[in-house]
């Protein structure tokens, strides 16, 4: 253990093991990391220094907050940037460069055709066929990977061993001859460990046959390259190439006779350690007397060369069987724990994740059986039990023999048509045996019941994406598990923090060890596009609605009979929703009832449950959390540039907080608490209405029909205003029904266990727990079913901490700590009844705000004071520190915005601010004025006006709430309070947003200013175009089109989105792009489905209005992950609900500390300069046209912002004359100053004038013209293109046309910072509370 003092002392004298970078961590010899040259041109490769860290002085002690000086010094480093280049438009001619980054469709459901072929070898010159194009095809040669030649390497040895015998000599040629490929290097590919093991195996087993082959190097020379390479012989011989012990064992004897014929002493001894390895016994139990093990007899014609170099006989010997499985053990623990350390995963788990389909199956088949042996299996369907498990199991038996039959015959179609160019489905549907593609299909169009706003059902486009998606997912898990690849866990060595060079280096260093063993013992595999996800999901479903059927009874009601029809369980439909026409999948009335009421183990999969052990620490983008299930670390919604930046930010090293502060966030063990279940499951079972539970029955009368229906139009409309709330009250009330029943399902399967919650992040960096069921993100009801697993005294101050926390749950948060101690004092007899009669006393806690949370709360505080000394009571509950509006704290703290900061608590005060009941009390005033004027609506809401009214407007003003937002959540309020009409809800609910909304920015100035500028340099931002793409703008593409104009093109080069990075790293994508759909016809119905991998053009509004939300949401994950690295490193247990943070109530005062110091250190570190700076350099090569910000209101908020732009004096005076507010932005400047530049059309030249552009023609090498100093702006490039006619401009004014300005020259200068100092906020008793 390194003392945190010694630690930073020792990081100032050691010398940094990687001068070059931890960069170099990631050479690894693939196609990926020897991607083109201009790739890394664009990227920001990590500088030397890159993780030392400076360390800013303290005021306070040095050992306690040393983490303060170590966190700042962090956070006022220079934050590394992920730069890729900006995707193309459509139609544009794809790159390498482009296609490297952002792969097209057609490319990738090339490499998923590839993938799918190879598979237990079910095409393979099919997919030699494709890998052979792909070869020669520059723009996807560079997704080609190493892995991917070594996965043809292994197939063309398997077509040789198994199912081609007899052209085995042509595969095995065909595999040496792309092993020499790699070898000599000619396609940028090396081989690595793998490759040799392959290669050795064909040694192996063709050796005899190979010894005449001119192509097929020896052994020996195999040996001798690897060595070349630095590659270890552990690493080849433990691949997983070698499936049986046997084939190891060879070739360790061919690499020993090598050896010995070169006499290589240091090799020979390696193979020797390598084969003890293999055949010892890794046992814990030293003292513990072995068991004898079964041996053989060793070969007795193998022959041993001596140090003579004469042949001789070994004697007849026993020896214990080489063991692979022991081997590939040893080199997880021993080779790995230099950095790794050993495998941590349980039985359970594993048997939870792998089996998942099989435990089903198996179930299901036991009910069956079970009705059987009772004789009921074959007797009236009505006397058997008709729950979801015996249909499923029904459905399931029709299902998987439909399948078998139906994947036979589109196998035999698609041979019958082999020149069709659509994508065969054969190799796809044949990833996954028949029997588990149906336990998939049914299990997720269950899962997906009542959601996307479909009562009873689901969107037939997303039942088709989801189905197959979870049809890749299980191919890619079953790989993992067959692989068999030991998991590592991360634990951080020694005691230095996360935030010093030292602690950061180890965290990457581990890491990527971790990351590369995994990833080089891993077959390839690759992403399903959407197109072809939905192609398989729509076999697999229609197959199920042809077969699954259900019986329903009904009587007569004329004769009493009863009647029997056998009907479909699922049927397709059509629903407008929002003005669209939507195809539906509806499930059966009788299918969706018992949806809701009975047991739903089976329809749960564990990629929905938590994780009995610690989730697999995060060691890249897609490897961490569940151990075999692939989840990626970000939420992605159709958004390919999210993926690639996070991807290509993890292998620069930029993301290992941000992989600790997850792994953190998974690491904390969680429990069910029993007597709270208890209670659930008995209000559940009487099926009664209480605390957010909702009835079995629906409660709530159908509004009776007025008699004045026929001739009352207000009557009629009123009428039907109340009927439709009541169906969709209704429909929502069984979709909340089966919602808890997921909950309670889940909450009984693990009572008693200890488990964990693996998190991964939105495209924000907002943390979330995969499981999306039951989790402290949950509801009420879910976080009062949770505690923390750990459990620790309460101490003097926990003691009060949990009566605070029992008031704010209770909604007695506005009063100071101690009025909050003396509530909860005053109402001591109702927690005691309440914990000891919950349903049968006074019910007190039911009228609580968080009803569940409270009744936890009550029962651990009775059992606290019960105790013999509460003191020491051991307390599991989690207590929660609640910050204030948090966006607008974050905000005020932006801002230095003291008026602001004193009204969400950042200023030390007595009590606490309360910025919801000021706000309503500040419409509440205008209410009064309205009324006294006559307004009928305001009469109507006098004294409504409450704190929870106004609440979430308030709340989501700062994340961009707009007014319809606003009026949909106040008219949400309104109708719970119950005491307004509800056909008036919606004009009251518009005249209170409107009131609300003036408020606020009146209250919160500097918060304005701030959403501003965000707002105006995300409008910036889209209107770039790069500076490569700029001769596209001059060249026509349609001749003598009127439509293709130098506007519409620059329109379409319009492709930047807005990028940043948050300080921990995190590359934050905004993925708002003009919807651009495809069309797929399905034997259900044509759908239309989002291509992610299509260029669209961006959504220039919808990225400005959501940047400055966005923004905030990232710092406070920030803040988050900050404070629970810290909390780790204290020993503090932590969870978090985004601005809500969970600890033990005895560390309540501990995390408050830690909370304010993160808090303070971030916002200390100049955020709003560095983005300014960020956003220069990020978009440096980026020109934004004159024309785009021509209107008037855009140059009026640039002039507002301070925005100023340097032009020549002829340039500023044609503008001048054109229009007279861009006047006032200009500065008269030499033309060599200027900012602006003009781009003309001089016959086949382009004429830059200016000094701030350099164009050249696309595939073009830049020239330097003869005669100009080197450094000097080039004027005339030639740029080629078909007609020279004259071009149409979109009636742009002639002073703006042709003009380009530098974006990192337009963006504003940040606002100014007001007076308020973010280090008071040491001193707020309230500012988390």
């Amino acid at each position: 253990m390194i003392p945190r003092n010694t630690a930073r002392k020792l990081e100032t004298t050691l010398v940094l093991y990687s001068r070059h970078g931890p960069a170099r961590l990631y050479s690894t010899p693939s196609k990926k990391a020897n991607a083109p040259t201009a790739a890394f041109a664009q990227l920001q490769v990590p500088h030397p220094d890159a993780f030392r860290f400076t360390t800013q002085k303290d005021p306070l002690t040095e050992e306690g907050m040393s983490f303060v000086n170590d966190m700042r010094g962090f956070l006022h480093r220079r934050v590394p940037y992920t730069i890729l280049p900006t995707p193309l438009p459509d139609q544009s001619n794809p790159t390498a460069l482009s296609t490297y980054f952002f792969p097209d469709s057609p490319t990738q459901d090339q490499l998923a055709v590839m993938d799918a072929c190879l598979h237990n070898l079910y095409d393979v010159p099919r997919a030699k066929q494709i890998f052979e194009r792909l070869r020669k095809y520059a723009p996807a040669e560079s997704l080609l990977e190493t892995r991917i030649y070594n996965s043809f390497l292994e197939a063309y040895v398997e077509m040789a061993s198994v199912k081609q015998p007899n052209d085995g000599a042509l595969w095995v040629e065909e595999a040496w001859s792309l092993y020499e490929t790699m070898e000599n290097g000619s396609e940028n590919i090396h081989p690595t460990a793998q490759t040799y093991a392959i290669m050795l195996l064909a040694r192996l087993r063709f050796g005899s046959s190979l010894d005449d082959s001119a192509s097929a190097p020896s052994p020996g020379k195999l040996l001798n390259r690897l060595l070349a390479r630095g590659i270890s012989i552990q690493d080849v011989i433990s691949d997983r190439v070698f499936t049986s012990s046997e084939d190891a064992s060879g070739v360790i004897r061919l690499l020993s006779k090598a050896a010995i014929e070169m006499n290589m002493s240091p090799v020979i001894a390696e193979l020797g350690q390598v084969e003890a390895m293999g055949t010892g016994h890794l046992d814990p139990l030293n003292d513990v007397p072995e068991v004898m093990p079964v041996k053989k007899l060793a070969d007795v014609s193998q022959e041993i060369v001596d140090e003579n170099g004469n042949v001789v006989r070994s004697s007849p010997s026993e020896e214990i069987p080489f063991n692979l499985d022991n081997l590939r053990k040893h080199l997880a623990q021993v080779t790995l724990a230099r950095r790794v350390l050993p495998e941590d995963v349980a039985a359970r788990q594993k048997l939870l994740e792998a089996s998942v389909y099989d435990v089903a199956v198996e179930r299901l088949k036991h009910e069956a059986k079970v009705f059987d042996e009772m004789g009921l299996g074959h007797m009236d369907v009505g006397l058997r039990r008709p729950d979801l498990q015996r249909w499923m199991w029904d459905w399931h038996q029709k299902l998987r023999s439909r399948l078998e039959t139906e994947i036979a015959d589109i196998i035999a179609a698609e041979a019958k048509h082999t020149r069709e160019k659509t994508t065969r489905l054969g190799p796809f549907l044949s990833l996954v045996k028949p029997e588990t593609l149906s336990l998939i299909t049914i299990l997720e169009v269950m899962r997906l019941n009542s959601t996307g706003g479909i009562a009873d059902g689901m969107k037939l486009a997303r039942a088709l994406l989801t189905v197959g998606r979870a049809v890749e997912n299980e191919y890619k898990a079953q790989m993992c598990k067959r692989n068999n690849i030991a998991i590592p866990s991360l634990h951080r060595v020694g005691d230095h923090s996360f935030f010093t060079g030292l602690g950061y280096k180890d965290l990457h260093a581990r890491r990527v060890t971790a990351a590369k063993y995994i990833q080089d013992n891993e077959e390839w595999t690759t992403e399903w596009t959407q197109l072809l996800r939905v192609r398989v999901g729509s076999i697999l479903v229609d197959c199920l609605m042809d077969v699954a059927t259900v019986e329903r009874t009904a009587l007569d009601k004329r004769t009493g009979e009863e009647l029997k029809e056998i009907q479909p369980a699922f049927y397709h439909a059509y629903e407008y929703v929002r003005g669209q026409k939507l195809g539906v999948i509806r499930l059966n009335p009788v299918v969706a009832d018992r949806l809701a009421k009975d047991p739903l183990r089976e329809t749960l999969h564990p990629r929905h449950l938590p994780m009995l052990v610690k989730p697999k620490p995060w060691l890249a983008a897609d490897q961490g959390g569940y151990i075999y299930n692939r989840t990626s670390a970000m939420r992605f919604k159709d958004c390919q540039e999210q993926q690639s930046y996070l991807q290509h930010a993890s292998s620069l090293g930029n993301l290992e907080l941000v992989y600790a502060g997850l792994d953190v966030l998974g690491s904390t063990p969680w429990q069910i608490n029993r007597k709270i279940f208890d209670v659930v499951l008995q209000v559940w079972n009487s099926g009664e209405r209480l605390c957010k539970i909702p009835p079995a029955v629906f409660d709530k009368s159908e509004p009776e029909k007025p008699e004045n229906y026929d001739t009352d139009v207000q009557a009629k409309s009123i009428y039907s205003q109340r009927l439709r709330s009541h169906v969709q009250d209704k429909a929502s009330n069984h979709s909340e029904r089966c919602s808890v029943n997921y909950k309670i399902e889940i909450s009984r399967a693990f009572l008693g266990d200890i488990f964990y919650l693996p998190h991964n992040l939105d495209f924000r960096g907002r943390a979330y727990p995969i499981p999306p069921h039951l989790s402290h993100i949950g509801d009420d009801l879910a976080r009062g079913l949770l505690m923390f697993a750990e459990a620790k005294p309460l101490g003097e101050r926990g003691l009060r901490w949990l009566k605070v926390h029992l008031a704010n749950l209770y909604g007695f948060d506005k009063g100071s700590f101690d009025e909050r101690v003396a509530f909860v004092m005053n109402h001591l007899d109702d927690i005691y009844d309440s914990a000891e009669n919950p349903l049968e006393g006074r019910r007190w806690w039911t009228k609580a705000d968080d009803p569940w949370q409270c009744l936890a709360t009550c029962t651990e505080l009775r059992a606290a004071l019960e105790s013999e000394d509460p003191h020491t009571y051991m307390s599991t509950l989690p207590v929660h520190q609640d910050g204030t509006c948090n966006g607008l704290q974050h905000y005020a703290a932006l801002g230095g915005d003291g008026k602001g900061a004193a009204q969400v608590n950042l200023a030390a005060t007595d009590r606490p601010s309360d910025v919801y009941t000021y706000v309503a009390n500040m419409v509440e005033r205008i209410v009064v004025r309205d009324a006294d004027n006559g307004e009928k609506i305001a009469q109507l809401l006098l004294g409504k006006i409450s704190r929870k009214v106004v609440k979430q407007t308030v709340m989501t003003t700062v994340y961009g709430v707009t007014y319809i937002g606003a009026r949909e959540q106040i008219e949400k309020q309104l109708k719970d309070r119950g005491d307004i009409p509800e056909e008036l809800c919606w004009a009251a609910s518009a005249y209170l947003a409107k009131n609300v909304l003036h408020c606020i920015g009146d209250l919160f100035s500097g918060a304005k200013a701030i959403q501003n500028w965000l707002n105006l340099c995300a409008k910036l931002i889209t209107k770039g175009v790069p500076k490569g793409r700029l001769p596209e703008i001059l060249k026509p593409q349609r001749a003598n089109a009127k439509a293709d104009t130098v506007e519409a093109r620059i329109r379409k080069e319009q492709m930047a989105t807005v990028v940043w990075t948050t300080p921990l790293g995190l590359p934050i994508v905004q993925p708002y792009r003009k919807a651009k759909r495809k069309q797929i016809m399905t034997s259900l119905q044509t759908v239309y489905i989002s291509d992610p991998a299509a260029p669209a053009a961006v959504n220039g509004i919808k990225q400005a209005s959501a940047f400055p939300p966005n923004f905030i949401h990232s710092l406070d994950a920030t803040h988050m992950m900050l404070t629970a690295l810290e909390c780790r490193t204290r020993g503090i247990t932590f969870a978090s609900v985004h601005d809500s943070y969970w600890t033990h109530a005895s560390s309540i005062d501990g995390m408050s500390e830690v909370i304010r110091d993160t808090f303070i250190a971030l916002h200390s570190s100049d955020i709003l300069r560095k983005l300014e700076a960020e956003f220069r350099e990020r978009y440096a090569n980026h020109f934004v046209p004159l024309s785009a910000i021509r209107k008037e209101t855009t140059l009026k908020m640039l002039l507002d912002a301070g925005c100023r732009i340097s032009a020549s004096r002829d340039v500023a005076a044609e503008l001048k004359r054109e229009n007279a507010v861009v006047g006032n932005l200009l500065d008269v400047t030499d033309a060599e100053g200027s900012s602006i530049s003009t781009i003309t059309l001089d016959d086949e030249n382009v004429v830059a004038a200016g000094p701030s552009i350099t164009t050249e023609a696309p595939g073009a090498p830049a020239k330097r013209p003869r005669g100009r100093p080197r450094g000097s702006t080039p004027k005339r490039i030639q740029v080629e293109w078909d007609d020279k006619s004259e071009e149409a401009h979109d009636d742009v004014p002639e002073a703006f046309k042709n003009k380009f300005i530098k974006l990192s020259h337009l963006i504003p200068p940040h606002p100014k910072k007001g007076t308020f100092e973010v280090e008071t906020i040491r001193k707020s008793l309230y500012f988390f509370s």
